[in-house]
């Protein structure tokens, strides 16, 4: 009854002019004892979208680093996990440089190190001087279930690049399933779940971005521009934050697996350049350079005005050095998709387009 005749009174307190919100109305019981302590207004009153947004950004990095080759950009995101300076992020050719720009959410820029890189969920952990930073907390928890809404942050296509804060999409985790994907005919090399997001994040700049629920946890991070191996549609995913975490650990202790694929990380016998109608210069060495030797008449690339002599340096804005890299280069493009040819002739590049990849051992 006392508590009662104390609700009663609270309640003929609280008709006033003065209109006091939920989280107010708790907070003023709780203290007077009317409601056990473990009612609290943290669990009534929810923190809108604009402030979740907020605080999630202040820990997600804008990367800058490698790239502005045609097809190659040239940044990408990050996710500071730790306030000394951790950035967990994508493996990408991005991180190729001898120098990382990484820019923080009030625009403060620091110049980052490699850590290192976990070869099979192609994660790298970079390092920047810094305390007392904004950091997530990876989490080991269960993966969130589907239908779980989230926001995904990500420098998408480098719209942001000081103070400006990073794009937030806000979307719904559709399911959690093995990935199963390639990036032209390379099959990635991790087979673990993988979040699949109803929104479109496989965009340049995207991958490394944070992704979050409504409360602002950490629950994965944007992967790479990807195709699923069957359908060939490209992939909208996340790697959950509980392998985001073991990864770092494994990177962080020197234990993660180490890399079993080629430099280029491409595998297979490549495709053979003489299908567009290009003979190469033998191998006489281990890396001889990629000369053309002849061009085949009537062909793509004699269309294209590929010369013999010319030095190829790149395949659709791949950097090539070798014979074999040319190969696994050509491999990696979709059949179908256009072939480009950067040559050295003359002392200046030119960029040819042989057309569409025909299928391996078809010429054309």
């Amino acid at each position: 009854m006392k508590r009662l005749d104390a609700l009663r009174l609270h309640t003929v307190r609280l008709h006033k002019p003065r209109l006091l919100g939920a989280a107010a109305v708790i907070g003023f019981l709780v203290g007077s004892g009317v409601l056990p302590g473990g009612v609290s207004a943290g669990r009534v009153e929810a923190a809108s979208p604009q402030e979740t947004i907020a605080g999630a950004a202040r820990k997600v990095v804008k990367i800058h680093g490698a790239g502005g080759v045609r097809g190659l950009e040239a940044y990408q995101t990050g996710i500071l996990v730790s306030p000394t300076g951790h950035i967990v992020t994508v493996m990408s050719t991005v991180l190729d440089a001898d120098e990382l720009d990484c820019v923080l959410d009030d625009g403060r820029r620091y110049r980052a190190t490699m850590v290192g890189v976990d070869p099979r969920r192609e994660l790298a952990v970079l390092s920047i001087e810094g305390e007392d930073l904004p950091a997530f907390t990876l989490s080991t928890s269960d993966p969130v279930p589907p239908g779980t809404r989230i926001f995904a942050l990500s420098n998408l296509f480098g719209v942001a690049v000081g103070d400006e804060r990073v794009s937030a999409q806000h979307g719904v985790v559709s399911a959690l399933v093995p990935l199963e994907a390639r990036r032209g005919s390379y099959e990635v090399p991790y087979r673990g779940g993988v979040y699949i997001l109803d929104c479109t994040t496989n965009n340049p700049g995207s991958p490394g971005g944070a992704v979050v629920d409504w409360r602002g946890r950490l629950i994965g991070m944007l992967g790479k521009e990807l195709r699923a191996s069957g359908s060939g549609i490209w992939l909208n995913y996340a790697l959950p934050a509980e392998s985001l975490a073991s990864g770092y650990a494994e990177i962080i202790s020197g234990t993660a697996a180490a890399d079993d694929m080629p430099a280029d990380g491409l595998s297979g016998p490549g495709f053979d350049p003489s299908v567009l109608g290009v003979v190469l210069v033998p191998d006489l060495l281990d890396r001889t350079p990629p000369f053309i030797e002849t061009v085949a008449a009537d062909s793509p690339a004699a269309r294209a005005g590929l010369r013999p002599d010319d030095l190829v340096i790149a395949v659709g804005g791949r950097s090539v050095a070798s014979r074999a890299a040319v190969q696994q280069a050509l491999s990696a493009v979709i059949e179908g998709d256009a072939v480009t040819l950067s040559v050295v002739r003359g002392g200046a590049i030119l960029d040819c387009d042989l057309g569409p990849r025909p299928a391996a051992g078809r010429k054309r």
